[in-house]
């Protein structure tokens, strides 16, 4: 039985929460007590609020340069130690599943009385929930997608294992949505083909596929005609992004009227090319993202950016945090928990938003 979460907040809140989450180092700093969280990242310590009095919980990420996972790591942390009072070990995988595999083994020889991975390779979730429910340590999986019957093996064997997500497949199309509401319905130069490019998120990753393939989805489910101009695979990252939409430019130039980002680093990587390439972005160009960034917020205020997609760090570190403390004291939860995404543009989040002038 899924559960779904739903994030029905005003928008206004949800804009107020984006924009305090970076100036905060990913929301972290609500207490005197609490240490930045970068300082205790770069030392990969254990330091934590009254940390003897909680549970010693071990997190894995995959890679720590990641923007996203940067905000949901800080916010992960804090709400670990503040709520539950926990130890935690937090740890980069530096994106090596090898080097991931010890860091599991170092949480379980360690006493950890749970763990959080956000796992480096998709085929690895299976292994590594067999080798944690060995152990007898439950295990939450975070920023990932196991599939159903991997899911459902957790239930039929009764493993404390659990994962938080998000719905991939709503994030292409809430992209593909944004683009359809502007002029023309995303066909900037009205030649009646939308054409297009690509920069994905990562090879082998289930979030880049369904972000990838339901974008276009959502154009072709509204009767728009669209081509893809050029595509190519950018790590998540910005730099990599921005290298490619300049290749993209570079060919085809004015032929395109959308350039979709798996997410916004890539996107503001983008936009970086196409004002070095002299285009005017938001006029002569199109672009979207997925995370809502607060640098990309900022992009959609002044006009450069069509929109993002909230990918909800802050309700998916909480749910995550609850789902395995729940499981630590030995109570039930659901193998599969959905955050929902938002979308974020200039009529819908800033239309009614009165926070800022």
């Amino acid at each position: 039985m899924n559960c779904l979460i739903r994030r029905t907040a005003f928008f206004f809140l949800v804009l107020a929460a984006v924009l305090a989450a970076v100036p905060a180092a990913g929301c972290a700093g609500k207490s005197s007590q609490s240490k930045p969280a970068e300082s205790s990242d770069k030392e990969a310590g254990t330091e934590g609020i009254e940390a003897e009095e909680g549970p010693k919980i071990g997190i894995s990420i995959y890679r720590y340069d990641d923007t996203f996972m940067k905000l949901y790591r800080s916010e992960l942390k804090q709400y670990l130690e503040e709520t539950y009072h926990a130890q935690v070990i937090m740890r980069n995988a530096g994106g090596d599943q090898n080097e991931q595999d010890r860091q599991i083994r170092e949480f379980i020889d360690s006493k950890c009385a749970g763990i959080i991975i956000n796992p480096v390779e998709a085929s690895a979730v299976g292994r590594i929930a067999d080798t944690s429910s060995q152990a007898g340590v439950p295990l939450v999986f975070i920023n990932s997608e196991p599939d159903e019957s991997e899911r459902n093996r957790w239930k039929n064997q009764h493993m404390a294992v659990s994962s938080v997500e998000t719905d991939s497949k709503q994030a292409g199309t809430y992209q593909g949505e944004i683009i359809l509401e502007n002029p023309g319905k995303g066909d900037r130069n009205r030649d009646g083909i939308l054409s297009y490019v690509m920069i994905k998120g990562e090879a082998g990753s289930d979030a880049a596929r369904y972000r990838t393939e339901y974008s276009i989805k959502a154009l072709t489910d509204a009767g728009v005609k669209s081509e893809e101009l050029f595509s190519g695979t950018g790590n998540w990252n910005r730099e990599e992004g921005k290298k490619l939409a300049a290749q993209a430019l570079s060919t085809y130039g004015p032929r395109i009227d959308v350039i979709f980002s798996n997410n916004d680093a890539m996107a503001n990587g983008a936009l970086e090319a196409v004002e070095e390439a002299g285009m005017t972005p938001g006029k002569d160009i199109y672009l979207v993202g997925v995370d809502a960034l607060q640098e990309t917020v900022g992009y959609i205020k002044e006009g450069k950016i069509a929109g993002t997609v909230l990918n909800d760090h802050q309700g998916q570190s909480k749910t995550a945090a609850d789902t395995l403390i729940r499981l630590i004291q030995g109570e039930d939860a659901e193998t599969r928990y959905l955050v929902d995404y938002i979308k974020v543009t200039m009529n819908s989040t800033f239309h009614n938003w009165k926070g800022d002038d």
